[in-house]
């Protein structure tokens, strides 16, 4: 039982930062990969159709055995991850509470700053959850929606990059945050630009912290593989693109992939 997998999904490529990190903590485990490559993005979607979609991933994954769930995309995580988690019977984790405990932990002043999706951002759910862990602390949310097409172009380094960051984040540079949660999978490709314009601010990321509350799940629950992890990927659509663009992410090859077709809800 064991050596049944770990799932993710996420709205497209994002999430393999979180991959990325699942599989550099635990190298044993089996990990299966879901990119809904089809209807990316989420973040631009209604709560409804974000709902619909992110069952139709976990349906998907729970099908291959999975014996943990980690919804990897922050727009899935805010608007369906407590719906699914009242409708499986495996651990299921998110992306924003294990990112909005870190940031806690890291301010001195008070004053955490969230970058994120539209989507993200509009639902306060990096809000709420810092708030329920501290209510003194002044939480600002500020929406990036070019951060993911930039990182996606592979744009994450030079002048490009940086005049779009400097042009997001001056407001946020103005409030004295000391922690900045980067609330979208995407964002830590552009952690060195970011931390660059931000100077001498905290940078959360959230897959770090995800990865090791899925590590300490496996370890309470004592369901730790004991052999070599292999590793699966399914897209919905351009196997290709996310090959190309994935391998980015990842630094390593992505070569065990396949296209699918999710089953409507």
């Amino acid at each position: 039982m064991n050596n049944r997998p770990i799932g993710i999904f996420d709205s497209g490529i994002g999430g393999l930062t979180v991959f990325k990190e699942v599989s550099r903590m635990l190298p044993d485990e089996d990990i299966v990969y879901l990119g809904d490559t089809a209807r990316v993005p989420y973040g631009i979607r209604s709560p409804e159709t974000v709902m619909r979609y992110s069952f139709e991933c976990a349906d998907f994954l729970l099908k291959q055995n999975i014996k943990l769930l980690v919804v990897a995309c922050n727009t899935a995580s805010a608007i369906s991850l407590q719906e699914i988690q009242r409708n499986v019977s495996i651990p299921v984790i998110g992306v924003i509470e294990p990112g909005a405990r870190a940031a806690v932990r890291s301010t001195a002043n008070k004053k955490i700053g969230v970058i994120g999706t539209e989507a993200t951002i509009r639902s306060s759910a990096y809000l709420k959850a810092i708030k329920l862990l501290d209510e003194s602390i002044e939480a600002i949310g500020l929406p990036c929606p070019l951060f993911v097409p930039l990182v996606e172009e592979g744009w994450t380094d030079g002048m490009i990059a940086k005049m779009i960051v400097e042009r997001y984040l001056k407001n946020l540079k103005d409030t004295s945050v000391d922690t900045i949660v980067l609330g979208c999978t995407h964002y830590p490709l552009l952690k060195d630009v970011i931390q660059d314009v931000m100077g001498d601010v905290r940078l959360i990321d959230s897959a770090v912290e995800t990865a090791k509350v899925v590590k300490d799940t496996l370890k309470s629950q004592k369901a730790r593989a004991n052999r070599q992890g292999r590793q699966k990927f399914y897209v919905t659509d351009s196997p290709e693109k996310f090959v190309n663009v994935g391998e980015r992410f990842l630094q390593n090859k992505i070569e065990n992939i396949e296209k699918i077709q999710l089953e409507a809800r």
